[in-house]
């Protein structure tokens, strides 16, 4: 949809998946191809190793840069991703606290993790910020010993803190919707789109790159489970169906950051229909009546 509406408004699109920033994290997170790079410049895709720390402190500059960039050449700015933290923290104006990574303290919080479980960490974060530890939950290692290290080394500033009174581009915002079943049944059919596609040769290269399947960005599903098939902890059946039923639960998690009560967001059910027309239609509407220039055009689909 944001390659579609890029092509017909001229458009240029941003990534706001937090994997798809990652080099060599292709099949796993969705990236777009290469053809679909092709067919509308991208950004904020490929820009760092799985090695390299990429946060929410990190994505906010590259992505007001972007905008920047994009409109101050005319063309229509579209944000496109899941991560919620991020589509938000960037049209809300959010104030995120500049801290760095903490390379001896998020060791010590793996090491605490393994000793007394993730949950432990996700108590700690509840009794100091509960609406962080809630938006995150308590199996996000990663996110969790972030959220920590930002209340650690920020006098305890959380970035959902400072949010601004009112957000800071006029916008747009798309949000595709479908039928639970149905769309349970496109993920699955995803599920096996990537496996007949490489995921499991991908997964492979990384591990043999050095990097652990199952922590950091490679904690993400899929590769968690493809890591726990690789170290003989399940069978490849199993990973791909517990990668199907992990998937269904990012998407219940989903609802959380993207309402369907939000009067913000305009909704266009994908269930049995192509949304292209209204979603273009939308998109005319709002140019028409605001203008270009400024703007974010965003895909929450």
């Amino acid at each position: 949809m944001a390659i579609h509406l890029a092509r017909q408004f001229g458009g240029e699109v941003i990534n706001a998946d937090s994997r798809q920033v990652y080099v060599g994290m292709d099949i796993g997170t969705a990236k777009p191809t290469a053809e679909e790079q092709a067919a509308a410049r991208h950004y904020l895709i490929d820009i760092c190793s799985p090695a390299t720390p990429f946060s929410l402190g990190e994505f906010i500059p590259l992505a007001v840069k972007t905008i920047s960039e994009i409109a101050g050449r005319g063309q229509l700015p579209i944000l496109c991703g899941g991560t919620g933290q991020y589509v938000w923290a960037l049209l809300e104006g959010w104030d995120v606290p500049s801290v760095l990574p903490d390379a001896e303290f998020r060791k010590a919080m793996e090491q605490r993790a393994r000793a007394e479980g993730v949950q432990a960490l996700w108590l700690e974060l509840q009794e100091v910020d509960p609406v962080r530890a809630e938006e995150i939950g308590p199996n996000n290692l990663r996110r969790l010993i972030r959220a920590l290290e930002i209340r650690r080394n920020s006098n305890g500033a959380m970035a959902t803190n400072g949010k601004a009174t009112s957000p800071p581009y006029n916008v747009l915002i798309i949000g595709l919707e479908a039928d639970r079943a149905d769309l349970y049944r496109r993920i699955d059919d995803r599920v096996d789109w990537m496996m007949a596609n490489g995921l499991l040769d991908e997964a492979r290269r990384l591990a043999a790159e050095g990097y652990t399947l199952g922590e950091g960005p490679l904690s993400g599903v899929g590769y968690d489970q493809l890591g726990q098939y690789l170290s003989n902890n399940m069978t490849l059946d199993e990973a791909v169906a517990q990668t199907k039923t992990r998937t269904h639960r990012l998407v219940r998690r989903q609802n959380t950051w993207f309402k369907r009560g939000d009067q913000r967001i305009t909704w266009l059910d994908t269930t049995g229909r192509d949304p292209a027309e209204p979603a273009a239609a939308a998109v005319r509407e709002f140019l028409e009546s605001s203008g270009a220039c400024g703007t974010i055009g965003r895909d929450s689909g």
